[in-house]
């Protein structure tokens, strides 16, 4: 993820757009009623936020979480259904007439060693689709967002007597490769649940907790992931008359593929060519036959992506000529995330009313955020609009003083690193708030006596 460095504050009205469903918004003053109970259940969300934590899962192996979530919601007499997608969770909650809203968290953790040094750091570990063992850790936050989702579900469904409509929670699985979301879908999602008028999400972020930070159109990036295969030729390290060195071929692919973006693509368009492994050879005085690179491309329109992904594979097959090899290089799609579009009217809607709850010094707008998402899987496969938020998750005294330091890249660990640790308030609670809130701004107010 992204820094917020260059978040302003949101320009949002604070009045509610039409975006065509059925009855008037929630008023702020309801969404307080419901939030009133934020207080009672702190204490058991910070608990099982920290013992999630203490117990992540890599993706599509998210039981133990599932199973917490499940039992929750049916507590809560939320109607479940378990192991959508594998390893996902549904909650649907009727509550009369109006429109349906559809909230989602994702579940699963990533393959680091955590170095916090939090007293509820991770020591798990988990196996992965190869079978490699790894230290797993929530070094993305996705404790966060199924904590604030469940805390969130858990005050809608006490505050009833307030709204009407029908609220749908889903606890997503493997957002980290790309495919839990798909999963879901191709798993008859739509033929589970009542069709959404909106699907709304939101990511932790390393901006300062006690803020939301909303973007119309296109906020995340699309993300192509390649496993590139180089076949040389063997030989003793002695004799590279006798090879085509793959190592070499290696280092000129790597060497050339840098210059896509700062060459192919026009300044004004961002995008990331990022080579982040390359395996080769078994010795110092063996040339091996193969080279393996891994890459991950990023990018904000299909004409961008295409453009890259195009010259990816001339570059790679010409540099293989280029060094006499007998082979043509193997290209294998690792995982693709397509870009976070949101509807502008559901955003609209949403960064009024965050305003209208936070104020603007806590209601911010966003950057392009370079990270990716699947988030849009699901309201592609539902056919509903959508709206993704971020939420900060950095202590606001600490990275205000970086930000005045210029040292955020430096001072402020990012999503994905082993020092990730969003702090767990005001985070949790703002997160809670923030869904609630959103919710509010679709489903229809009770009437009175009702």
């Amino acid at each position: 993820m992204t820094d917020a460095s260059g978040s302003t504050a949101s320009g949002g009205s604070s009045e509610s757009t039409d975006s065509g469903n059925s009855g008037d918004p929630v008023t702020a003053s309801a969404a307080e009623a419901v939030l009133s109970g934020l207080g009672d259940v702190r204490e058991s969300l910070e608990s099982f936020y920290k013992d999630l934590h203490q117990h992540p899962e890599l993706g599509f192996q998210e039981h133990r979480t599932a199973g917490h979530v499940a039992q929750a919601l049916n507590e809560w007499d939320y109607e479940v259904t378990e192991e959508v997608g594998q390893t996902g969770v549904i909650g649907v909650l009727h509550n009369g007439e109006g429109p349906t809203v559809l909230l989602r968290a994702d579940m699963d953790a990533l393959p680091v060693r955590e170095q916090t040094g939090l007293p509820y750091a991770s020591a798990a570990t988990g196996t992965d689709s190869d079978g490699v063992e790894h230290p797993v850790m929530h070094a993305c936050g996705h404790d966060v967002h199924v904590t604030c989702l469940l805390g969130a579900a858990r005050l809608l469904a006490a505050g009833t007597d307030v709204w009407q409509g029908t609220l749908v929670v889903l606890f997503q699985p493997n957002e980290e490769n790309g495919s839990g979301a798909r999963a879901m879908v191709d798993d008859g999602l739509a033929q589970r649940i009542p069709r959404p008028d909106v699907a709304l999400g939101q990511h932790v972020l390393p901006a300062p907790a006690g803020s939301v930070l909303t973007r119309s159109g296109v906020m995340m990036a699309a993300s192509d992931s390649l496993r590139v295969t180089l076949h040389g030729r063997g030989a003793h390290g002695s004799m590279p008359e006798r090879a085509i060195d793959p190592v070499v071929l290696a280092a000129m692919v790597v060497i050339r593929l840098q210059t896509v973006v700062a060459r192919e693509i026009s300044a004004t368009t961002p995008a990331v060519v990022t080579v982040g492994s390359i395996r080769a050879g078994s010795g110092p005085n063996i040339i091996p036959d193969t080279a393996e690179l891994q890459l991950n491309i990023r990018s904000f329109d299909e004409e961008a992506r295409t453009r890259i992904l195009t010259a990816v594979r001339r570059i790679v097959t010409s540099e293989c000529a280029a060094s006499g090899a007998d082979r043509d290089p193997e290209f294998e799609t690792l995982s693709e995330f397509f870009v976070t579009d949101n509807d502008e009217e559901a955003t609209s809607r949403i960064a009024a009313a965050f305003e209208a709850s936070f104020g603007r010094d806590r209601a911010l707008t966003v950057g392009l955020v370079p990270a990716s998402e699947d988030f849009g899987e699901l309201p592609a496969g539902l056919g509903c609009p959508s709206s993704y938020w971020g939420l900060g998750g950095i202590d606001p005294d600490t990275y205000r003083k970086a930000e005045r330091a210029g040292t955020v890249d430096r001072d402020i660990p990012s999503n994905h690193s082993s020092r990730f640790a969003p702090v767990v308030q005001p985070t949790l609670d703002m997160g809670v708030r923030a869904l609630v809130t959103a919710s509010l701004a679709w489903l229809a107010p009770r009437p009175k006596g009702s």
